[in-house]
């Protein structure tokens, strides 16, 4: 019979339990899973940070969720994965598939139907995973061919992934970069190590996107007929609400780093959305819809 340390056991239980919270859409914070669990507000972190850094979260005032397009999409699959991820399961043969299944293949996942999201296939990739994390925990230098062009002395830091698209978050030439892990080629890790940044870890674990550098402020107004859904959840990146109209409408803020990050979004909900500011983001939406015109 194989013996189970009661640490690991906890251990176990612990991200089990936390994960079946983010399934069923809770919002969790750190400290009060750390008062739940008995631990250190650091260990939290570490399973949310580190252990769970694979799943796409939506972080707002310090709680932590799934993406709404994840909700309900974790299978016994998927957690015997992120648990081999995390070490885990090497260290708990106990937690198997039928164990996993009979906390997941319930009745709460007969209630879930997710539609209108797109998972990329990453099955040219997936050979890149175990590399790329090794490096990054490492503090190992990468090499690697990114769409035809060499690139060398990559500092990893993070896989993210954002909206059903994996990434990888690197330091280049002394800017922090994202690269998509489907157009990574001949991913070669250094012998050398690099010099870790904690400043760069926390902008990346702030960033609620992939767009990095400097950030400047947008202001947008939205029409009545639309403002519940920005009310409901963030639809541009660093959204605030400024302002509720007395005619039900909405001043929001938002701060961005380059205009392709929001000009879709803009695009999708003409004509009950406004550019206030700053005026070159409005003329290049302008100039954008005149060319389409033509």
């Amino acid at each position: 019979m194989n013996t189970i340390k009661p640490s690991h056991d906890k251990l176990a239980t612990r991200l089990t339990q936390i994960l079946i919270k983010l399934n069923q859409g809770e919002k969790l914070s750190p400290a009060e899973l750390a008062k739940e669990f008995d631990v250190s507000l650091r260990t939290i972190q570490r399973d949310l940070n580190e252990r769970f850094s694979y799943l796409p979260f939506k972080k707002e005032n310090g709680f932590f969720a799934l993406e709404p397009y994840y909700l309900g999409k974790l299978n016994s699959k998927d957690i015997e994965r992120f648990a081999s991820l995390s070490g885990v399961k090497s260290l708990f043969p106990a937690i198997n598939t039928g164990f996993i299944r009979e906390l997941f293949d319930n009745q709460i996942q007969q209630a879930y139907l997710v539609k209108g999201h797109h998972y990329e296939d990453l099955t040219a990739s997936a050979k890149f995973f175990t590399p790329l994390e090794q490096a990054i925990i490492s503090h190992k230098i990468l090499s690697f061919q990114y769409k035809s062009k060499e690139y060398q002395q990559i500092e990893p830091y993070k896989l993210i992934n954002h909206k059903g698209i994996w990434y990888l978050a690197a330091k280049h030439q002394d800017k922090l970069k994202t690269f998509c892990l489907n157009a990574i080629q001949q991913l070669n890790v250094s012998v050398h190590f690099f010099q870790h940044d904690g400043a760069l870890e926390k902008i990346i674990q702030q960033e609620d996107s992939i767009w990095f550098g400097e950030k400047y402020p947008v202001r947008l107004k939205i029409n009545a007929e639309v403002a519940s859904y920005f009310t409901r959840r963030n639809l541009v990146p660093n959204q605030k609400i400024e302002h509720h109209l007395e005619n039900g409408g909405l001043i929001i803020s938002a701060s961005i780093s380059n205009n392709r990050q929001i000009l879709p979004i803009i695009r999708y909900w003409l004509p009950n959305i406004e550019i206030l500011h700053p005026d070159s983001l409005h003329e290049q939406l302008i100039k954008s819809l005149q060319a389409y015109l033509n």
